[in-house]
């Protein structure tokens, strides 16, 4: 297994550090990009990647879905009308 963290696809690197900084700046951490990560808390920079993998599931969920809500308002792919489908 190779040692680099070279991404599965190079083209979603933009995105993924688009997103990056939008979530940190939701999260309250501004000027994000240009920040040193190593001086924020281990708590900050894991807050950060938790509520972007959050984002991406529920991004997957809505379009595996078709955009149907469950009762929270949240999509799930678990809510009985799509285990009855």
């Amino acid at each position: 297994m190779s040692r680099t963290r070279k991404p599965v696809n190079p083209q979603a690197q933009k995105a993924l550090d688009q997103l990056k900084v939008e979530t940190a700046s939701e999260l309250g951490l501004q000027n994000y990009q240009n920040t040193y990560k190593g001086a924020l808390t281990s708590a900050d920079n894991g807050r950060v990647g938790g509520h972007m993998v959050r984002k991406m599931i529920e991004s997957q969920e809505n379009k595996l879905g078709g955009g149907q809500q469950g009762k929270s308002g949240q999509q799930t792919l678990t809510t009985k009308s799509n285990i009855n489908s």
